[in-house]
């Protein structure tokens, strides 16, 4: 005997019913969400100290030229430096305000540009023909690498739709224009480094780079940022992109005829993915590369969906499950997936991906914010062995921002 298909009342009955059942574990998932999100990011209100420390003899000052001469300054949060991981911070907290409906995390960021812009000068007249890492705002006023200048050129960039500053529109044009003109590239255009060899193509580099071109674009309606933009995704995966494992090596040499790095790094993936799904935010299904970024962002998220441990999280170096599992990449990934299948650039059975990613990101946070397993700054290496060493000291400024993308993107979603 066969069975009679609901009519629509029973079936009405039955959705409602399905809802009502799901409404309770999707508020609570909402719920811990805004937890852990608040948690990090409160964290960061509460050590942002906005002032200066003489090493020497431990006192604070609130502006660096009210210390004595001879005082050897240093920030007293590294929140409030100018590094690319700080640029990152920025690109989060600013989004927050409107996601949590709280001012005070938007208001942060415009506070640490300002901080920054009162006082490099202090520095560069005294420090600029010293080693840029030593002192604080170095990279601010120089410009080598795209560490310089990209991850928090492009917060900069957010933050003058809101605040109009002469010195950040002076710093934008100039980096726009190093970005440009000056730039190391390789003969197709494509972004490299001078280190560690002449010319080293970095997987880091599609995010200190895109995001930047990318706002460059939204800024001036010039089609050549678009397309610098989608060059740098689409060469990247040229150089870098190993199609039997289905990721990108941290590196690629340029030297010796072109070698690939030895790694498949977590968060040099991490960069890449979310360099390329803020690409694909800005081109229209008309532009004629929209198919090939699409295509290529797809096969990269394949590769890493393979690699996702059974924790939710991801490993330090992907394709080795005996290296460690690390908080920052499986935050990238996370957020990417998640906003890939928002906007339907993936298949909608890839947010369960992102949930596995995001809740066991969540197992990383401490109640007071502090996120615990992330790998500290890396350059390239041709030793394997050295991306296992890297250290994860106790909330290292890299998860932070990527942790808060995570968090943010999810919200979306569970709304």
């Amino acid at each position: 005997m066969h069975e009679r298909p609901l009519g629509r009342v029973a079936a009405t009955l039955l959705a409602a019913a399905l809802y009502t059942a799901a409404a309770p574990a999707h508020a609570q998932s909402r719920a811990e969400t805004v937890r852990v999100v608040r948690a990090v990011a409160d964290r960061v209100l509460r050590d942002a100290t906005f002032d200066f420390v003489d090493s020497a003899t431990g006192r604070h000052y609130a502006a660096a030229d009210s210390a004595p001469a001879g005082a050897r300054l240093r920030i007293g949060s590294p929140y409030n430096d100018w590094r690319y991981w700080n640029g990152v911070l920025n690109q989060a907290m600013g989004p927050l305000a409107g996601q949590l409906e709280d001012a005070q995390y938007f208001a942060f960021a415009g506070r640490n540009m300002a901080f920054a812009f009162d006082n490099a000068g202090y520095f560069e007249r005294r420090h600029q023909h010293e080693d840029k890492w030593s002192y604080p705002f170095g990279q601010l006023f120089t410009m080598e690498e795209l560490d310089d200048y990209g991850a928090e050129g492009a917060s900069l960039v957010d933050m003058l739709i809101f605040h109009q500053d002469e010195r950040w529109l002076g710093y934008i044009e100039r980096a726009s224009d190093y970005l440009a003109t000056r730039q190391n590239r390789l003969p197709d255009g494509t972004l490299a480094r001078s280190f560690p060899r002449r010319w080293t193509v970095w997987a880091d580099d599609l995010f200190m780079s895109v995001p930047f071109l990318l706002r460059m674009y939204g800024r001036t309606g010039e089609q050549r940022w678009l397309d610098d933009a989608t060059r740098q995704v689409i060469n990247f995966h040229r150089y870098l992109f190993d199609a039997r494992a289905g990721l990108m090596v941290h590196n690629w040499y340029s030297d010796s005829g072109g070698r690939p790095g030895v790694a498949f790094w977590g968060r040099a993936n991490g960069w890449a993915l979310m360099a390329e799904v803020e690409l694909l935010d800005r081109l229209l299904p008309m532009d004629r590369t929209r198919d090939t970024v699409l295509a290529l962002f797809r096969r990269h998220v394949a590769g890493i969906v393979k690699y996702q441990d059974s924790t939710g999280l991801w490993h330090q170096v992907l394709d080795r499950p005996d290296s460690y599992l690390e908080t920052s990449a499986s935050a990238m990934f996370t957020f990417a997936i998640a906003k890939g299948v928002r906007q339907k650039y993936l298949a909608p059975n890839l947010a369960a991906v992102a949930r596995r990613g995001w809740k066991a990101v969540m197992t990383r946070v401490r109640p007071d914010g502090q996120i615990e397993g992330t790998c500290a700054g890396t350059g390239v290496s041709d030793k394997l062995a050295d991306y296992y060493a890297r250290p994860k000291p106790l909330n290292d400024p890299h998860g932070v921002g990527p942790v808060l993308l995570a968090g943010g993107e999810m919200l979306r979603v569970l709304r």
